[in-house]
């Protein structure tokens, strides 16, 4: 038997029914393709998006699986934001090139500052046939990678490149939809963390987020190559995909679960804890009293989630070195769980607490937050339920939108 078949069979078996308890494991995008033989690239020149979590099953990087690939000929290789190995902080990140299947390929970065920065270049494209994105997400709008698919997809276009997504789970599940799309003009298509217009907790892959911004590029040669065995009520960690840190504050399935409220307050004076154990499962500030903002929070009616003082110091980042009192956020149900609420509260207490300390960088909040009527209702004082009902709103008005979209079951 040739090798491909065998590796066919071997990743169809995978998704057979199981005679254990659970469910069949989840073959990504690139399990896919690899089970059916690379049918989607056999014959054509490509480059691919990645980082290091894009990789098959038997952990092999998409990299060297295309590069090997019979009937491929992998040309060249981009990177988004954080670099080829997804563990760079700088701002902008320099092309490279890659030695791989004994050839030496162009590796080109897609961070090189601002949002043309982020988007191929007609050169980077000139002899591609097909241009293809395998990339982890954790499930925020603002996670800057699914904008750089997007920009992707526009490039591709411009060049009549065929563009091919490689799908992954959305880690953090695909039910639930929460927060606010962008409303704030001049952002959407514009600003790299504010380019796609879906609510904050978006609850979709990246092939279905590409096909619902297709709506607006008309790419005619987009495609998906689906994943096989998840379902919308999955979270990651029931995958039996491993977890490859997709970005260097990422490094946990609890950390992405409290990205998309607590990283809301990126643009402020508070510390979200980068440069400790637990990046967006920790906030704090010298000025902080962790007693009496935890007793604040904890009053509040939040689902799924507690508060508990604790002093940290960050390493880097805001604050760095200094000692910071502040809370510890813990997930105590993460089904029950809402970040963005978890965000109101955050937001309300400080405002309240400490109102000659606490500050938002508005020029900037406003790229994350999206809302331009949340300012307004923020600093009248209104509650956080109040808040967490303008963002339940625009939540709603999303989840209707995004159904033709929809690529899975929800179950």
């Amino acid at each position: 038997m040739r090798p491909a078949a065998a590796l066919a069979l071997a990743l169809l078996a995978a998704c057979a029914p199981s005679r254990r308890r659970g469910p069949a494991p989840v073959l990504t995008g690139l399990d896919v393709l690899e089970a059916d033989g690379f049918q989607t690239l056999r014959g054509k020149r490509v480059g691919v998006i990645t980082n290091s979590t894009g990789r098959d099953r038997r952990g092999r990087s998409v990299v060297d699986v295309l590069a090997e690939a019979p009937g491929v000929t992998l040309a060249a290789v981009f990177s988004p934001e954080h670099g080829y190995a997804a563990a760079s902080e700088a701002d902008v990140i320099g092309s490279d090139r890659l030695k791989v299947g004994g050839r030496t390929v162009p590796l080109y970065s897609l961070y090189k500052g601002g949002a043309e920065g982020m988007r191929p270049k007609p050169e980077q494209l000139a002899g591609l046939d097909a241009l293809v994105f395998d990339v982890q997400d954790v499930g925020a709008r603002f996670y800057t990678y699914l904008a750089s698919m997007v920009m992707s997809l526009e490039a591709a276009k411009k060049a009549s490149v065929e563009f091919v997504v490689l799908d992954r789970p959305n880690p953090i599940g695909g039910r639930v939809v929460e927060g606010p799309g962008v409303d704030e003009p001049g952002l959407v298509g514009v600003d790299p963390v504010a380019y796609l217009d879906v609510a904050t907790r978006h609850g979709l892959t990246a092939g279905e987020v590409a096909l619902l911004a297709n709506e607006r590029v008309g790419h005619p040669r987009l495609s998906v190559v689906k994943l096989r065995g998840w379902t919308r009520g999955m979270w990651y960690d029931q995958t039996g995909l491993p977890w490859v840190r997709p970005s260097p504050n990422m490094p946990d399935l609890e950390a992405a679960t409290l990205y998309p409220g607590v990283a809301n307050l990126e643009f402020s004076n508070i510390s979200v804890g980068r440069g400790t154990a637990t990046p967006f499962g920790w906030i704090g500030a010298p000025w902080i009293d962790a007693d009496a903002l935890a007793q604040r929070l904890n009053a509040v009616p939040l689902e799924g989630v507690r508060f508990e003082p604790r002093t940290l110091t960050p390493s880097k980042a805001l604050y760095a070195g200094q000692s910071c009192p502040g809370v510890r956020i813990l997930v105590s149900d993460r089904e029950a769980v809402r970040p963005l609420r978890v965000f109101a509260a955050l937001a309300t207490a400080l405002r309240d607490l400490y109102p000659h300390d606490f500050r938002l960088r508005w020029e900037h909040s406003r790229r994350l937050i999206g809302l331009h009527r949340f300012r307004e209702l923020y600093e009248s004082g209104a509650s956080s339920s109040d808040i967490a009902a303008l963002f339940d709103e625009d939540a709603a008005l999303f989840a209707e939108r995004r159904k033709p979209f929809l690529l899975y079951p929800d179950r």
